[in-house]
């Protein structure tokens, strides 16, 4: 019984090393709260990884701050010739880190590697990282009758204040959530992981909170590769350039059928907004548990579900052009399915602690708020892209950066960006701009591509690849098939 016994655990020891291909699994250097893993992507491959975390302030401009942990995922290189950590940075705010390198991406985390150390890092307040609950507010939008788009702006101030009010009274310090903080814990990490530099990979916010760190510690980074860039001073992003995308949409029309039905998409937007202006749509919503959920439909709500389904090209868009042509012909079969999926909830408000303060901390210069405002007026989406701001800008002041946070970041660090042509959140003109101050710029455009582009080609990949060996990175457009903008027969 006794050998039996012992029998067991030599095997169940020795199968500890090996890895289910039956190839013994490597033995990763390990730093302070690091624990060897297998990591599992949602597609079922698997990988030996390290899970960490590190402690960091909440608020280092407070002296007696408390300490907050931040989680990641750490995939050891592979390379012979391994250079510094390469820290992945979420956009959102809000994003996670370890679940993106669980999504899609997982094979572009591990085919970084071969370059150093991939870092999938859950920023301060997100995914595995220590976070406050969500906060559910006593605000309620009524939806079953009509409400202005300015009372719902003052619904969500007021919810918001209660939260930060909750927050506070629950111990956290919410002027510690901002783009300053979440990138000094970048620092932190580097200096956890025994590095001299380290090498910045994001998109969206993460190349936002990536430009807050190359004004902040430019002598500890390597390289930067960002994608779809949000300036400092982007946050709220200008209404005419969401007009001047829905034109180049047109041009995308116009090489497919859909040109029939549509010849003039910004015509056909107007004609639909007037027309819920006048009559809003009454909607039942038929919700899980066979209840009937009751929507008064308006010109702000069709805004606002424009500006979720516009930022890639071949995921939502052409659902969102087909209600505007089912409205348009008073049919809204399709609007009804896609408002199952919960957008708008008889329920209260409720609100996340890190992507409200990080937003409202950005916030938005006085210059580029009075071209918002104006642009709103007549834009086809107004103010509604990067709702709940400019709607939440200033709610309380200590939580505001400042100008000198949105300045434009000057650098000469070596700096890799792609942009979409199509991407309906982040604008190319706009991330040109982002980027103005950064001296030694690759820029490759993805004609065709949206928002989320790191998957959209194989070609994306490989300049990356280029771009960290230190080898020239071909800045030739990567052109992709036009989407396809007609809804598939039933």
């Amino acid at each position: 019984m006794r050998f039996t016994i012992h029998l067991v655990a030599t095997l169940t020891l020795a199968c500890s090393f090996y890895n289910f291909a039956g190839e013994q699994a490597p033995t990763l250097k390990l730093y302070e709260n690091e624990k060897q893993i297998l990591f599992k992507a949602n597609s079922g491959e698997t990988t030996d990884a390290v899970e960490g975390h590190l402690w960091v302030p909440e608020n280092r401009a407070n002296p007696y701050s408390r300490k907050i942990r931040v989680n990641y995922v750490r995939f050891p290189a592979t390379g012979s010739k391994s250079g510094s950590p390469i820290v992945y940075l979420s956009g959102g705010p809000g994003g996670s880190g370890i679940s993106t390198a669980k999504w899609r991406r997982y094979p572009l985390f591990q085919a970084l590697r071969e370059f150093g150390d991939v870092i999938a890092l859950d920023q301060r307040g997100t995914g595995q990282s220590e976070q406050a609950a969500p906060c559910v507010s006593t605000q309620k939008i009524p939806l079953n009758k009509a409400i202005s788009a300015e009372r719902v702006t003052q619904h969500y101030r007021a919810a918001a204040r209660e939260c930060f009010a909750s927050w506070q009274s629950q111990g956290y310090d919410i002027y510690g959530y901002n783009s300053n903080q979440n990138a000094l814990d970048i620092n932190d990490l580097r200096t956890h992981l025994n590095a001299d530099k380290v090498t910045l990979w994001g998109i969206s916010y993460g190349s936002h909170l990536a430009l807050a760190a190359m004004k902040l510690f430019p002598q500890h980074i390597n390289k930067v590769i960002i994608a779809s860039a949000e300036g400092l001073n982007q946050t709220v992003k200008l209404p005419a350039q969401t007009d001047l995308y829905f034109k180049k949409l047109q041009g995308v029309i116009d090489q497919q059928a859909l040109k029939t039905d549509i010849p003039n998409l910004s015509a056909l937007m107007k004609r639909v907004h007037a027309k819920l202006d006048e009559a809003p749509q009454q909607i039942a919503i038929p919700n899980r548990d066979g209840s009937i959920t009751q929507l008064l439909f308006q010109t702000h709500h069709l805004q606002t579900l424009a500006s979720k389904m516009i930022a890639d090209p071949n995921h939502y868009l052409a659902i969102l052009l087909h209600i505007y042509l089912g409205l348009d012909n008073n049919n809204t079969e399709l609007l009804s399915a896609v408002l199952q999926r919960g957008m708008f909830k008889d329920e209260p408000i409720t609100l996340e602690l890190m992507p409200l303060a990080m937003d409202i901390a950005s916030g938005i210069s006085n210059e580029r708020l009075a071209q918002v405002k104006h642009q709103a007026r007549s834009a086809l989406l107004a103010e509604q892209l990067n709702f709940p701001m400019p709607h939440l800008n200033k709610l309380d002041s200590k939580l505001d950066l400042g100008e000198a946070f949105r300045a434009d970041a000057k650098s000469s660090i070596p700096t890799l960006l792609f942009s979409g042509s199509l991407d309906g959140r982040t604008y190319p003109k706009a991330q040109i701009k982002a980027v103005q101050g950064l001296s030694n710029l690759t820029h490759v455009m993805v004609n065709n591509a949206g928002h989320n582009l790191y998957t959209s080609s194989p070609e994306v990949r490989i300049r990356i690849k280029a771009f960290l060996a230190g080898n020239t990175v071909n800045q030739d457009p990567i052109n992709l098939p036009l989407p396809r903008l007609s809804m598939p027969e039933r």
